[in-house]
């Protein structure tokens, strides 16, 4: 299935630190790819880091260079410092700046406790692992909290450790990327492996 070969946009920013876990943008990331997006990565340094299964990743970019405005989306994947230390308190930080710059965060895992924790979840409809994964940040946003795989709120993306397919839908349907019957196929050949999405999806060029 090939992209579309459309014009090229402003890059997708995908944050990057040790502990990343791997598994959780990687649909995310290489659809955007396929489909006309630069994957950047930011650190919080230009030092190396390493995802949870060993990977080695060299930032693209420091997270104090990244303006809003030079970007069409944030991405916060999840990783065991976000629950362990507060080293990655200023990724949630730089996700603020981009939502009050009106630019797209997606955040899965995680990453939603950090969005917790900086009080971005209070007055927007949101998801997680479980409930009480974000309870126990102490955020006020609990009355928000939708029982789903993945939820968008205005220029909000967040899901649960389990649902990168899912993810992928909201960030594909946000950006406009696949819309309609063909951001359906997709998501039924990737999360139900639909043989008859893949048709539907061939039909469309994708």
């Amino acid at each position: 299935m090939s992209g579309n070969h459309e014009p090229v946009r402003k890059p997708v920013h995908l944050a990057v630190y040790d502990t990343l876990a791997d598994w959780e943008t990687g649909h995310t990331t290489a659809y955007l790819a396929r489909n006309g997006y630069e994957i950047r990565t930011v650190g919080a340094s230009p030092a190396p880091v390493r995802s949870i299964g060993g990977l080695r990743i060299q930032p693209d970019i420091a997270l104090d260079d990244l303006r809003p405005e030079d970007s069409s989306l944030l991405i916060l994947p999840g990783a065991d410092l976000w629950d362990t230390s507060d080293d990655l308190a200023p990724f949630a930080r730089k996700a603020r700046e981009f939502l009050d710059a009106d630019v797209p965060v997606a955040a899965i895992c995680g990453g939603t406790a950090g969005l917790a924790r900086e009080g971005l979840l209070d007055d927007r409809a949101h998801t997680s692992a479980v409930s009480f994964y974000l309870a126990a940040t102490g955020y006020k946003g609990g009355e928000r909290y939708v029982d789903t795989d993945a939820v968008t709120d205005g220029r909000l993306i967040t899901a649960g450790p389990t649902e990168p397919v899912a993810f992928a839908r909201e960030v594909f349907g946000l950006l406009g990327v696949y819309e309609g019957e063909v951001l359906d196929a997709w998501y039924r050949l990737f999360h139900d492996s639909d043989a008859e999405a893949y048709a539907v999806l061939e039909a469309a060029g994708q």
